[in-house]
């Protein structure tokens, strides 16, 4: 009998073993899903802080005035020095231009501070058209005042006199040398650290 009671007290252990992981497990699981859900929360409250700053009806009339071309002009001058900034003229005219082709595209916002600033949820990850806007170290403003003043320049050549490059007309997409993306896209040019796509 005190085998059968032995065997008996140790199978209720058991159980009442396996009933606390499971629970425990439970637990666990419970916790992840709201960590889960606590993280896509917050990325989405850091996407809208940073997007505080880009009134989205900001540039999208037919009636541009000179405050709306100012804030494309700062837009594109970031976008060419966070891209392009340590990059030949060229260059900076190359990120300029891939920029208006997509505002120009009908694929992006007809805006040049929406394209710039564009991001997509994609499977609870945020990505942005330019990478340095997910950076948030490029939150400060621009640290190298020569290069930024050049990146004005070429966004006033570009926005404002219309200066293009030729070979870069269709020029939607590009990416350093230093990274291969494995895309699919017919390469057009390479200047500078970047090498350019239809």
């Amino acid at each position: 009998m005190t085998t059968t009671n032995t065997l008996v007290e140790d199978t209720l252990a058991y159980r009442e073993a396996n009933q606390k992981i499971a629970q425990i497990l439970g637990g666990i699981c419970a916790i992840v899903l709201v960590l889960a859900s606590v993280m896509f929360s917050a990325k989405l409250l850091y996407w809208a802080i940073d997007q505080k700053g880009v009134d989205p009806d900001a540039t999208s009339s037919t009636v541009i005035t000179l405050e709306m071309r100012e804030r494309q002009l700062g837009c594109l001058a970031k976008n060419i020095y966070y891209e392009a900034g340590n990059q030949p003229f060229e260059g900076k005219v190359a990120v300029a231009q891939v920029t208006i082709n997509r505002v120009n595209s009908g694929q992006y916002p007809d805006d040049i501070c929406k394209t710039i600033y564009q991001k997509n949820v994609v499977y609870e990850k945020v990505l942005c058209q330019f990478s340095w806007v997910c950076d948030r170290v490029t939150l400060a403003r621009p640290v190298h005042s020569g290069n930024y003043k050049e990146s004005m320049e070429v966004a006033k050549k570009v926005l404002l006199e219309g200066f293009r490059l030729p070979s870069l007309e269709q020029a939607m997409y590009f990416h350093g040398d230093y990274i291969n993306p494995g895309w699919k896209r017919e390469r057009i040019a390479k200047i500078g650290n970047h090498i350019f796509y239809k």
